[in-house]
Order: C-alpha cells, then sequence, then structure tokens
C-alpha cells in the first residue's frame, strides 16, 4: 500500500510542471478571457462586471454580424482543402521515383510565413500580375481585374490562398492515415475481384474516416477564426468583404482598447465553433470497414 502511494506521488511529481504551464498559460487565460466577456475593461482601469452589456452591444453591431457573416462563408474551403489533400495524399502514396521531392513540394508553402506568402499572392492578384495574364490566356476575362480590390471577389481570392497554403499540411496527416492502413484489406478485395474505385470507396476511405474526423475539425476551426490571411492581404477590405470575426475581435481589442465586447465576441465564435465541431463529430466520425 504504501508503496502504490509513492508510485502515485512521484507520478503526480513528475506531471506538476506541465500542469503548472497549462495552467498559467491555458486555463487562467481561458477563465480570465470568459470574465472579460460579462466585464467592461480597457487595460487602465480595473475590469468592471456589466454582466450581459457586452452581448447587448454585440447584437447591436453591423460589424460583428458582417465579420460572423465572412466567417461562416470562410467554411466554405474546409470541404475543397480536404479533398484536394487527399486526392493529393492518394497520389503521393506510391512507391514512384522522386516522389519524395513531390511529397516535399506539397509541403513548402505549409512552412513560408504568411508575411511572405502574402506579399507573393499580393503581386500575383494584381491586374498586372500572372494569375490575370493566365486567365486572359484561357479566354476567361476580358479585361484585367485587381481580384483584391473587388468586394465581389476579394475573399473567394484570400480563400484560394488558404487553399494553396494549407493543403499541404493535410495532405501530410492523410499521407500518414493512408500508410497506416493494413494492406491486407485492400489486397483481399482486389483478389475478390473488386475494382480500384470500389476498393479506394468501400474501405479505405472508411479506415481513413479518423483522420478526415481530425482534418475537418483543424480546418474548420482554423477557418472560422482565420485573420492571418485577412491581415496581410487586404485589412479586412474592400468595403468590409474580408473583414472577418477574429479581424474584429483583433480591432476592438488592440485599436479601440474595448477589450470586454472583444473577449463577448471571443466566446460567441467558440460557440460557434464547438457547433461545428459537434456538426463534424456527427457526420464524419466512425473508422470502421463498410
Amino acid at each position: 500500500m504504501r508503496s502504490q502511494l509513492r508510485t502515485t506521488l512521484i507520478a503526480y511529481a513528475f506531471l506538476l510542471p506541465a500542469l503548472v504551464l497549462m495552467g498559467v498559460y491555458t486555463f487562467w487565460p481561458m477563465a480570465f478571457g470568459t470574465y472579460l466577456g460579462f466585464a467592461r475593461y480597457n487595460v487602465i482601469t480595473p475590469p468592471q462586471w456589466v454582466g450581459l452589456d457586452n452581448f447587448r452591444e454585440l447584437a447591436g453591431e453591423t460589424d460583428f454580424w458582417t465579420g460572423l457573416s465572412n466567417s461562416l462563408r470562410y467554411v466554405l474551403v474546409v470541404p475543397i482543402i480536404q479533398l484536394a489533400a487527399i486526392g493529393a495524399a492518394v497520389l503521393v502514396n506510391r512507391r514512384l521515383p522522386g516522389i519524395a521531392l513531390f511529397r516535399a513540394a506539397y509541403y513548402v508553402p505549409v512552412v513560408t510565413s504568411f508575411a511572405v506568402v502574402g506579399i507573393m499572392w499580393g503581386w500575383m492578384y494584381d491586374q498586372y500580375g500572372p494569375v490575370n495574364w493566365v486567365l486572359r490566356g484561357l479566354g476567361l476575362l476580358d479585361r484585367p481585374v485587381n481580384f483584391l480590390n473587388r468586394p465581389a471577389v476579394a475573399l473567394y481570392a484570400v480563400m484560394f490562398v488558404t487553399l494553396w497554403k494549407g493543403f499541404g499540411y493535410y495532405m501530410v496527416l492523410y499521407l500518414a492515415g493512408l500508410q497506416s492502413i493494413d494492406r491486407t484489406y485492400e489486397e483481399a478485395a482486389l483478389i475478390d475481384g473488386a475494382g480500384r474505385w470500389t476498393v479506394f470507396w468501400r474501405i479505405t476511405l472508411p479506415l481513413l474516416r479518423p483522420v478526415i474526423l481530425l482534418c475537418s475539425l483543424l480546418s474548420t476551426i482554423s477557418a472560422i477564426k482565420v485573420f492571418e490571411e485577412i491581415f496581410v492581404m487586404t485589412g479586412g477590405g474592400p468595403a468590409g468583404s474580408t473583414y472577418t470575426a477574429m479581424y474584429y475581435i483583433y480591432s476592438k481589442a488592440f485599436q479601440d482598447f474595448r477589450y470586454g465586447e472583444a473577449a463577448a465576441a471571443s466566446l460567441v465564435l467558440a460557440v460557434v465553433s464547438l457547433l461545428f465541431s459537434l456538426l463534424n463529430f456527427r457526420y464524419v466520425r466512425g473508422g470502421q470497414v463498410a
């Protein structure tokens, strides 16, 4: 009994540093941020409890609803990025000469900073940039367009950059998932006469569901709280067409110093993320062979 108690105490002693760090850098900021959602705070004076006033003000803020609407539209990039990542993972999951080079090439945008990506795509989207040159060469455009200055297309132009930069990250996760699947399932199905597409649809894809769920969760939450692309490429413009909920939170907190409203908006965004996560669990969870 004494030996078991000693072993338990030693285990908790090893966990204690990590628990302290999590408490200081994770749980305390979460608790304080939640409290600020119900308080008025401008850094200079101490927080004052105001109940639900911050949420009532949010409900009347046009900018908040514009940002939330654009953030929800940004979720449209999630199924596209997942399909692209699965397709790329299947393509590079082959033993071909030089395949490692292709895998690395797909991953390069992931490790490139958003500052560099924003400058590069800002030039590419310019009316004299290569995107206009290609589209006009294909006959899809009559005259040059500055994509980031057009309210109708600016958000979708930024979404494409998110797709381009992020799908390599999910491709690596899917590639790891594909390589962890026991090949005897697929080989047995092929021996029984199933086609390649049937094997993929009925065996490979169901076995990949845990990875699909993980990637869907990560990409959905990233889309809802998108900020860096917007900050670097458009600053929320033109005419608020790329103004997202996270950009609203940033503006309230670090430009207007209204931390209470920013925290309240963060709580609303957290609830929205939770709802989308539950939908992912509802429709994607699984992992059994069909």
